[in-house]
């Protein structure tokens, strides 16, 4: 009897033992398969990230897989920009209402910075008993357990993983670290993908951006047009809110504005700025690129500060040939955007250089079409003295000999008239002649009123945005005196920089007619008319100028709405 109880206890306890072991077994298999599962998970992760190629899908991505693999409620990844601070937020986890209450986000200080300062894995089982820890703002989840690692993209840290609050209660442990750090590496070859090929697309845009305006301005297209499609192409590929084009206004040491896209493009618009305190000259002094973060705040922006509010990171970088500078390109964001990457700007000089080398082009083909005008007027003065003045001649001495076959008295009256007409039309094209080759006696003399106005016009299309129409009529390079035309081609300038400053006119006609000892100078735009600008500045400069020439200036509303300005000043014929 004794001996059958001792060997049920002894069956019991091998059993016992059996299923000790087999628990033990069991959860060995757990563990592996855990492992196993958890590896799988990583291999995943890292094919995942490594799928992408572009960057912002790249860092999205990273951290997404990072919050899952960890098994944590929170994460982000901090990208490190200038001064080692936080270029780049990017939370999961917290929705965008949450976010919004919260306010702006990290920047890099506080324990965030302080694996700015020391990129080496961090892990705490209480983030607020770190040192670095500087609390959270009001709204902000509370967060206790923290794991964090860096990125680096060859030998450069790139940002850090940040992740926060492990699901159930738990800490993260070493094999979470681990995990994360394998992801990490997988990351920074991501990011390098990533960037290597948006650097190639960049340069494939900006390329493009070049090959089209060129061909657009060897088709034909305008200055204006020209410079308007540079500052849209190279607004859209480097994401500015804002581009501006200040070009070098000759023997000056001044800017002015042609041309201005995006937002508060009225501000920059036609404005004279010098080249001392701006970001534009800056970048004519060095030469070269120049870039901030905050051009509000840039001690080198010391001139009208208050014009870039609401802008942070800006670029600026000269346009210049051989031959010399033409002007500078900035373009602005925001503020509390990302600053300007140098993938993002390398490529700009060398499409402002190709911008500069198109503008250079125009000049050649204006220079070239000048040289047919004036090519033309000879021809035109040729023909007029050598048939036109001739045959008129030839036609007047008719009337004169015919005259004494005439005997009725109003006939001979009608007759003589029409010979004072003719002796009267060789004269004008006698006059017209004259003023056709005026270029050709006074070749170092200053160009006469119809080259200066049409030279007024033509330097106003780059900043009005559109290209005005333009009539001329009557004697203007024989009767008008030099002092008048000095004074008429004032009064022009000073009426288009009415237009560019206040009108927001899409259209606008100019005629300058000569006429019965008269010059009428006439400029009509299609804008908001002189009741809606508030425009009053050089109007007074502009009715003394003809009041001192016993003229008069007539202002009031166009046809079709805007202003029409009306100029009149005797001359002497």
């Amino acid at each position: 009897m004794g001996g059958e109880t001792a060997r049920n206890e002894a069956r019991q306890l091998t059993r016992l033992r059996l299923d000790e072991l087999l628990e033990e077994l069991e959860g060995r298999i757990t563990a592996v398969r855990g492992t196993r599962d958890r590896l799988h998970g990583l291999l995943e992760a890292v094919l995942s990230v490594g799928r992408e190629l572009d960057l912002p899908q790249v860092l999205r991505r990273i951290v997404e897989t990072a919050v899952a693999l960890v098994d944590a409620e929170y994460g982000a990844l901090g990208v490190i920009g200038a001064g080692s601070r936080l270029d780049q937020f990017l939370p999961v986890g917290i929705n965008e209402q949450l976010q919004a209450r919260i306010g702006d986000l990290p920047s890099g200080h506080g324990l965030l910075g302080e694996l700015i300062r020391h990129p080496e894995p961090l892990r705490l089982r209480e983030l607020s008993e770190h040192s670095a820890s500087s609390g959270f703002p009001p709204h902000h989840p509370p967060m206790h357990s923290f794991l964090g690692v860096p990125i680096r993209v060859r030998e450069e840290v790139f940002g850090n993983l940040y992740l926060t609050e492990k699901r159930g209660g738990a800490e993260f442990d070493a094999e979470d670290e681990a995990v994360l750090s394998t992801l990490a590496v997988a990351a920074g070859v991501a990011i390098e993908n990533a960037r290597l090929y948006e650097e190639a697309r960049l340069r494939e845009r900006w390329l493009a951006a070049s090959s089209e305006f060129t061909s657009a301005l060897l088709s034909g297209a305008s200055e204006a047009r020209v410079l308007e499609l540079m500052v849209e192409r190279a607004r859209e590929i480097t994401n500015a809110d804002i581009g501006v084009v200040d070009l070098v206004v000759a023997e000056r040491d001044e800017l002015q504005g042609a041309l201005a896209l995006g937002e508060c493009a009225e501000v920059h618009q036609g404005q004279l700025i010098p080249r001392e305190g701006t970001l534009a000259g800056a970048a004519l002094r060095e030469g070269g690129l120049v870039a901030t973060g905050d051009v509000v705040a840039d001690p080198r922006v010391s001139f009208a500060p208050e014009r870039w509010k609401g802008m942070g990171p800006a670029v600026a970088v000269p346009m210049g040939t051989a031959e010399g500078l033409r002007g500078v390109l900035v373009l602005a964001r925001r503020t509390g955007r990302p600053g300007f990457g140098e993938a993002e700007t390398a490529p700009l000089p060398g499409f402002a250089g190709q911008a500069a080398v198109a503008l250079e082009l125009a000049d050649r083909r204006r220079d070239a079409e000048q040289i047919s005008l004036l090519e033309d007027r000879d021809r035109i003065a040729r023909d007029l003295h050598d048939l036109a003045i001739q045959r008129l001649f030839a036609t007047g001495m008719t009337l004169q000999s015919a005259q004494r076959f005439v005997q009725h008295p109003e006939a001979a009256e009608r007759l003589a008239r029409a010979v004072d007409d003719l002796d009267t039309t060789i004269k004008i094209i006698r006059s017209t002649i004259f003023g056709l080759r005026a270029h050709e006696a006074n070749a170092t003399s200053s160009p006469g009123l119809r080259v200066r106005t049409a030279r007024t016009v033509e330097e106003a299309v780059a900043v009005l945005g559109f290209t005005p129409a333009l009539r001329m009529e009557g004697l203007i390079d024989t009767d008008v005196p030099a002092g008048i035309a000095d004074e008429t081609v004032a009064v022009l300038s000073e009426a288009l920089a009415n237009i560019t400053r206040h009108a927001r006119a899409s259209a606008a006609e100019i005629s300058v007619v000569v006429r019965r000892g008269e010059l009428t100078l006439t400029v009509v735009d299609d804008g908001v008319g002189i009741g809606g600008s508030g425009r009053r500045s050089g109007l007074r400069n502009i009715a003394e100028r003809a009041e001192n020439l016993g003229g008069s200036l007539r202002l009031d509303a166009g046809p079709d709405g805007g202003t029409r300005l009306e100029w009149r000043v005797p001359v002497t014929g």
